[in-house]
């Protein structure tokens, strides 16, 4: 006779018998998902030159047997960890009059993806795209610069050199950051320290170094950013004759005019070109 209600709710709630062994919990399945996850906390906790097969399998719990049903090899796991940063960026419907300043917001969100994990814009150089997510955002760039009356191959070279310098500049940024944690890192100077050195260099070697060393100093590392993306779309020329993309001085995204006190606002720098 099949036991009551009561019966089975009050089984399902017994105190397991003395000796009897509890149940090993269910191990979650491995998924490409679970393993972006994982390769993100490797690079999040320590770095990306820490990220292997082996040590993202170990942050699951398994073998790296159990990932290579998934994935082909390491340079895959990078493959997704572009992709899965690119998700986060949001594109603009391209708009000829402000073509600029749009690639600008989109390339200042991939670098501030790339920065929330040290060195993994690393991932992102030398390799050609697959993920779905990391070409959604190369589509985009291309038609911002299409928008802006940008000749199609000069617009695929552009979005390529843009790309670089962001991926780059992170790059060097996570470098900086590593050597800042190190109390014997003597290569990393103060905005004085550094100020100092040029100031006391052989004048008969280095006049014009001496003479412009707060100049060469000067700005934030977004200061130099924004000013390098700049320099590179400024000189971008529209294909068609058209007064809202031909570039002029409307169009130009403005030169940044730097505060003498913004030197100050990063007094730790790397070396004689800041970040």
């Amino acid at each position: 006779m099949p036991a009551a209600p009561r019966q089975r709710r009050a089984a399902r709630h017994a105190q397991p018998a003395a000796g009897s062994v509890a149940a090993a919990p269910r191990k979650q399945p491995i998924t490409v998902e679970r393993i972006t996850d994982a390769a993100l906390e490797v690079v999040a906790t320590e770095g990306y030159d820490a990220l292997t097969v082996r040590r993202v399998a170990a942050v699951l719990g398994t073998g790296p047997s159990s990932l290579y049903a998934h994935i082909v090899n390491k340079d895959d796991i990078a493959d997704l960890l572009i992709g899965r940063l690119y998700a986060e960026v949001a594109l603009p419907e391209p708009d000829p009059t402000a073509w600029r300043e749009q690639l600008l917001g989109v390339y200042t969100q991939i670098r501030d993806q790339y920065l929330k994990y040290p060195g993994v814009s690393r991932a992102a150089l030398a390799t050609v795209p697959t993920n779905l997510e990391t070409l959604r955002v190369g589509e985009g760039i291309l038609a911002i610069l299409l928008a802006g009356g940008i000749e199609p191959r000069t617009a695929g070279w552009a979005r390529d050199a843009l790309s670089l310098y962001v991926s780059a500049y992170a790059l060097e940024q996570s470098l900086v950051q590593q050597r800042r944690r190190r109390q014997d890192q003597e290569w990393v100077l103060s905005h004085e320290e550094l100020l100092d050195r040029f100031t006391a260099l052989p004048a008969e070697k280095f006049p014009l170094t001496r003479r412009h060393a707060a100049e060469l100093i000067s700005g934030t590392g977004p200061d130099r950013f924004e000013f390098t993306l700049g320099l590179l779309m400024n000189n971008l020329r529209p294909a068609f004759d058209c007064p809202t993309a031909r570039g002029g001085h409307k169009d130009r995204l403005p030169e940044r005019q730097l505060d003498p006190a913004d030197r100050d606002r990063d007094p730790v720098r790397s070396g004689p070109w800041p970040p």
